[in-house]
């Protein structure tokens, strides 16, 4: 495993990193405020076909992979940019690759109401959504919860987004919003880390079945975990700003008299934040890799980077939040933008706790089931063995 970018990966960096930066100023991003998205960034992003990356070429996409996705995740995190691009990319993929598979097949397609062409030839709806989603001329985002009867709560994007992606039951469905988008929000639920989220009502009449079973459960699955590592990718460069925030105001800020950076205590609370964000880019890069080379571990890979960045993000932002003092806790200063959002960007998975609680269950708990199944039967008893 060699993590080190490719000159051309490199170069991918750099130039969304000047790009983040012009375009998502924080200026922008108070704007933007308190909705979270800006149409006309948006329109940037998908010229740029950052939201189709990932998807395969003869598909429409870039044909790169989820470790270029990782990267242009870590530049939206460093400057918060106001745009759905991580839930794009990922139902990109999902419905892209679902599409794909439908087309090749020969028993039938996604239809609504489950049924299948008779032809066996692909719902030609569900083909042009996918193409026009791909293209950026629709917006798709995933719900990162199963639907509840008829409603997929508190998605994100699901404000802004044209198309969901959402599981009911064991079905995959793709939710048609005809009256939302990108130039006609709707339905936002008002939350403090300024994200697009919305409840969405699932109508049958537009909706389409992507998948039904085993096989729509588990790419529901993956399309979670993809979610997770970019979005952990995005943390690591969010936690990555604020440290760099902190340590410019504690080199200009003085308390009796000496610049508070001179401080052993924030000296010590710095470096292990420094070393904190270099273990989350490596989960966050090695999880990535991990996709691209579908690997068994790349999901528990993926819930690994999410997890350990939203730790450290919001520690980071927090610490460099109070060596501002009161100053921190006014909209004037940036740092507060940062502690939103570390906050925010995690809790729309849920609580980090069951989150834990669920990862260390797919580890340990499928460890020692497979010690138990390996260990050797246990001695007789001596009244057994005299027997």
């Amino acid at each position: 495993m060699d993590l080190d970018f490719t000159d051309d990966q490199s170069a991918l960096r750099d130039t969304l990193r000047t790009f983040f930066e012009k375009e998502s100023s924080t200026a922008a991003v108070r704007a933007a405020e308190p909705l979270g998205f800006d149409a006309a960034l948006w329109r940037r992003v998908v010229d740029l076909g950052l939201a189709a990356i990932a998807v395969p070429e003869h598909l429409g996409g870039g044909g790169a992979g989820f470790v270029e996705l990782a990267i242009a995740a870590e530049c939206l995190g460093r400057s918060l940019a106001p745009v759905p691009l991580i839930e794009a990319a990922v139902a990109n993929d999902l419905i892209a690759s679902l599409s794909d598979i439908a087309s090749l097949s020969d028993g039938g397609s996604p239809l609504p109401g489950g049924g299948s062409s008779s032809a066996g030839a692909p719902d030609a709806r569900l083909e042009s959504l996918t193409a026009r989603a791909v293209a950026g001329e629709l917006l798709a985002t995933l719900a990162l919860r199963p639907a509840t009867g008829d409603l997929a709560r508190v998605v994100p994007a699901g404000a802004v987004a044209d198309l969901v992606a959402v599981l009911r039951g064991d079905e995959l469905l793709l939710l048609r919003q005809p009256d939302r988008g990108p130039a006609a929000p709707g339905g936002a639920v008002h939350n403090l880390g300024a994200l697009p989220l919305a409840d969405c009502p699932i109508d049958t009449e537009h909706a389409l079945v992507l998948a039904r079973g085993p096989a729509a459960v588990r790419a529901y699955r993956r399309a979670l975990s993809r979610w997770e590592l970019l979005t952990g990718a995005a943390l690591f460069g969010l936690g990555s700003k604020a440290l760099d925030i902190g340590v410019d105001y504690v080199m200009q800020r003085k308390a009796f008299g000496v610049l508070i950076g001179t401080f052993q205590t924030i000296q010590h609370r710095l470096a292990d934040n420094a070393i904190a964000l270099d273990g989350a880019r490596l989960l966050a890069y090695e999880a990535a890799w991990a996709q691209d080379e579908n690997l068994p571990t790349a999901d528990t890979s993926a819930t690994m980077a999410f997890l350990f960045a939203a730790e450290t993000a919001h520690k980071t932002a927090s610490e460099v939040l109070h060596f501002h003092g009161g100053y921190g806790y006014t909209l004037e200063y940036d740092i507060q933008l940062y502690f939103r959002r570390a906050k925010a960007w995690s809790l729309v998975a849920g609580d980090s706790r069951a989150a834990y609680a669920r990862l260390a269950h797919r580890v340990f708990g499928a460890t020692q089931a497979q010690g138990q199944a390996q260990a050797p039967a246990p001695a007789p008893a001596p009244a057994e063995r005299a027997g």
